[in-house]
C-alpha cells in the first residue's frame, strides 16, 4: 500500500472524511480514546468527526462519570468511556511502570510498595486530591522519601482518574484524582492484548507492529498479532472485515486540535505528515509545543492559532506553502465554522499569512 492509499484508509476511520452521526460516547469509544493532555482542545477533536457537535453532550459525559481522562497509553491523558478505562488500564500500566521506576525510583528507597498502594489508594477515595496534596499527605507516613515521588508512584499503583471539574467544557478547577474503581463504581473484564490489537486497527489501522507499540506504549506485540486472524498488505496487519476506500477519495480541509491522536499513533507518521512538517516542527519540539496542524487533502499542510482578547477571537490560518485558492476558501469556511464553536460570543476574525506560527 501506498502513502496516500493508508493516509485515505485512517482518515476514514477516524471520521475525518465525513463527519459521523456517532454521539460523542460512541466515538470515544470507536477512537480508543482521544489524547486529552490539555482539559479542553479535544472537544475540537470531536467537533471534527461529529456532525452537530455540542460540547456540553461530551461535558455531561464527564459529570456523569460515562468518561473520564485517565493515563492510558503511552502513560499520557486519554478521554476515555469508563468501560475502557476500566479495561485498557491494567494492560497498559507497563510503561507507566517503567517510566515512574526510571524517573523516581532512587527517591522512594527502602517504602513498601504495597503499602504505598494501600495508603495512596485510601487517601484519594476519602476525597479527590491533587498530587501536591497527595505527596504532603504521603509525606506523612514516608517524612525521608521526596512527596512527589510519592504521588508518581501511587499515580502508577492505582488508576488514578482526573475529576470534575477539570475538563468540563466551560470550566475550569484543580487537576484532583481519585481511583478509576471508586469514580466509576464497577468491575469490568480486563482487555487482552489481541483486543487492544483489534481496536487499534479499527481507528488507526492498516498497521504495522510498531505503530500498535508506537500507539500503546506497549512491547512484545509481534508474538501477539501472529497468533490473531488479520489480513496483511506487506508488512501492514488489518482486520479480516475491514475495507478500504479508494486512494483517490476527496477529503475537505481540517483544522487539528493540538494533541490529535491521529498524529502519535504511527512508528512511521508519513501517512499524514509532510516532510515539510518535519521540518517545520523542529522548533515546536525543541520548545515542548504541541501545534495545531491543518490537513489539506489529507496531509499536513499549515498550522492555525487562537488569540481571544476584550471579546474579540482571531483564528490565524498559518501557509507553510501558499494553498490553492479552493483550499484557502475551504480552510477559511472552516475556520469560521470552528470560530463559532470555540468562542460563540465573541466577535470573529480570520487572517491568513506565509509561513509557520511561531513556537
Amino acid at each position: 500500500m501506498d502513502i496516500r492509499a493508508l493516509n485515505r484508509a485512517t482518515l476514514e476511520r477516524q471520521h475525518l472524511v465525513r463527519r459521523s452521526a456517532l454521539s460523542p460516547l460512541e466515538m470515544v469509544e470507536h477512537l480508543a480514546g482521544l489524547q486529552a493532555q490539555t482539559p479542553h482542545t479535544w472537544y475540537t477533536g470531536l467537533w471534527n468527526r461529529i456532525e452537530g457537535f455540542r460540547a456540553e453532550e461530551a461535558a455531561r459525559l464527564l459529570e456523569q462519570r460515562q468518561v473520564v481522562r485517565i493515563a492510558l497509553q503511552r502513560s499520557t491523558i486519554h478521554l476515555v468511556t469508563a468501560d475502557d478505562c476500566l479495561a485498557m488500564r491494567p494492560l497498559l500500566e507497563p510503561p507507566t511502570g517503567r517510566m515512574t521506576r526510571t524517573t523516581f525510583g532512587k527517591k522512594v528507597a527502602g517504602v513498601d510498595l504495597a503499602e504505598l498502594e494501600a495508603v495512596g489508594r485510601a487517601l484519594v477515595e476519602e476525597r479527590p486530591m491533587t498530587f501536591a496534596e497527595l505527596g504532603r499527605a504521603l509525606a506523612g507516613h514516608w517524612p525521608s522519601a521526596d512527596p512527589h515521588a510519592l504521588s508518581q508512584h501511587v499515580r502508577w499503583l492505582v488508576p488514578l482518574v482526573q475529576v470534575p471539574p477539570r475538563g468540563v467544557w466551560g470550566r475550569s478547577g484543580p487537576i484532583a484524582h481519585t481511583s478509576a474503581e471508586s469514580w466509576i463504581g464497577r468491575e469490568v473484564e480486563p482487555m487482552t492484548p489481541a483486543e487492544l490489537i483489534r481496536r487499534y486497527l479499527a481507528a488507526f489501522g492498516p498497521a504495522t507492529v510498531k505503530d500498535v507499540q508506537t500507539w500503546s506504549g506497549l512491547t512484545r506485540l509481534r508474538e501477539v498479532v501472529a497468533t490473531m486472524d488479520l489480513k496483511r498488505h506487506g508488512d501492514l496487519y488489518d482486520l479480516p472485515d475491514a475495507s478500504l476506500p479508494d486512494p483517490e477519495t476527496p477529503v475537505p480541509v481540517r483544522l487539528m486540535y493540538d494533541f490529535d491522536n491521529l498524529f502519535l499513533s504511527h512508528a512511521d507518521r508519513t501517512r499524514f505528515i509532510t516532510p515539510k512538517a518535519l521540518e517545520v516542527s523542529a522548533a515546536f519540539v525543541k520548545a515542548n509545543v504541541m501545534w495545531r496542524l491543518i490537513l489539506v487533502d489529507g496531509f499536513t499542510a499549515g498550522d492555525w492559532t487562537l488569540d481571544q482578547a476584550k471579546g474579540k477571537a482571531t483564528l490565524t490560518i498559518h501557509q507553510w506553502e501558499p494553498f490553492a485558492d479552493d483550499d484557502l476558501q475551504a480552510a477559511m469556511v472552516e475556520a469560521a465554522e470552528l470560530l463559532a464553536f470555540l468562542a460563540p460570543g465573541d466577535e470573529h476574525e480570520i487572517i491568513t499569512t506565509l509561513g509557520p506560527s511561531k513556537a
